[in-house]
């Protein structure tokens, strides 16, 4: 059985709403790089040098990043000569499946760490990432699973960003423990942690700053709250999640090394993954960071933050290609 087809029978067992989120999600990204790959294998008769250098240059472009775009390139030119491919249709078919390949990653590390007693996830990341707003819907989720969900304000240096997820808490219709404004984000914490212990909450999400007078100072401010979790809950943070914007492209990269460093990130979410046309950020992340994608946003709508699926975000990427080879197939049937 094909690639191709096996993908496509194991995405039929998963729910038609997943699928179609990721597929309307991923259109900017697909019209722009798997068109520009579909574009660039029309252009050549034949497989050489020149093909996998502007395939190189495709690559880094959808900000894939130079180091995983040599990686990728690599596995795929092994590939080619295993498997003696000549036509350029046949390797766009070995890209696509040397891309899965490098997305497979063991199903526990993409699942929250959750706890039978109380689960605390910190949210990390810089402003206007879309971190309060993806709280919001990780909240409305967990929510709608039967967990209680609370909410800290830890953002208390940012203008407006506690109004901002207490609109939320009201919204999913949860808790929000908050202070004022300026306030120590580690003592909104702490208060939120022994709120949740004493309401016998399900799960409790921490907002953090996003800037402050300089990284150094913003990182310090996320271990001082990282120990007062530890102190205070056995095994916490269960979760450190970094909300990283699609959009930036290799400036993602940038700040999630930087926030790795500091904080021991558990997970990534990708937010306005449906706002690129881009989207290589995606193999980057997991090629050179090492550190799952735990959550994509796919929307603006509260039930468009979506658990990460390599396998539905390759058939979103790469649709197209998918019906054209289930075309074929059932021509020659």
């Amino acid at each position: 059985m094909s690639f191709f087809k096996k993908l496509k029978d194991k995405l039929t067992t998963s729910t038609q709403e997943a699928s179609q989120k990721f597929t309307d999600g991923l259109t900017k990204t697909r019209d722009g790089f798997a068109n520009a790959v579909n574009d660039l294998v029309y252009r050549f008769r034949e497989v050489d040098e020149d093909f996998f250098d502007e395939l190189e240059d495709l690559l880094i472009q959808a900000d894939v990043g130079v180091t995983t775009t040599m990686d990728l390139v690599e596995d795929l030119k092994e590939e080619v000569k295993r498997r003696n491919l000549k036509d350029p249709v046949a390797v766009r078919d070995a890209l696509v499946e040397v891309v899965a390949k490098r997305l497979q990653e063991d199903e526990s590390d993409r699942e929250l760490n959750m706890q039978d007693g109380l689960t605390v996830i910190l949210f990390v990341g810089v402003n206007g990432v879309g971190k309060t707003t993806t709280i919001g819907k990780l909240a409305h989720q967990l929510k709608s699973e039967g967990r209680s969900v609370m909410l800290a304000a830890g953002d208390t240096f940012r203008a407006g960003a506690i109004d901002q997820l207490q609109v939320w808490g009201e919204r999913v219709g949860v808790p929000v423990i908050r202070q004022a404004e300026g306030s120590d984000p580690a003592a909104v914490v702490f208060d939120a942690v022994q709120a949740a212990k004493s309401r016998g909450v399900d799960v409790l999400i921490c907002d953090t700053a996003g800037r402050l007078q300089n990284k150094v100072n913003l990182m310090n401010e996320l271990e001082k709250v990282k120990r007062v979790i530890e102190r205070e809950v056995p095994n916490g943070p269960h979760e450190v999640l970094l909300a990283l914007d699609a959009t930036t492209g290799q400036n993602a990269m940038v700040q999630a090394k930087a926030f790795k460093q500091a904080t021991n990130v558990s997970g990534i979410v990708l937010t306005k993954l449906d706002g690129t046309a881009k989207g290589g950020i995606v193999l980057a992340i997991r090629n050179e960071l090492d550190i799952p994608v735990k959550y994509v946003g796919l929307g603006e709508k509260i039930d468009d933050l979506q658990a990460f699926d390599p396998e539905q975000f390759v058939y979103g990427l790469f649709g197209d290609i998918f019906e054209e080879k289930q075309q074929t197939n059932d021509d020659l049937a």
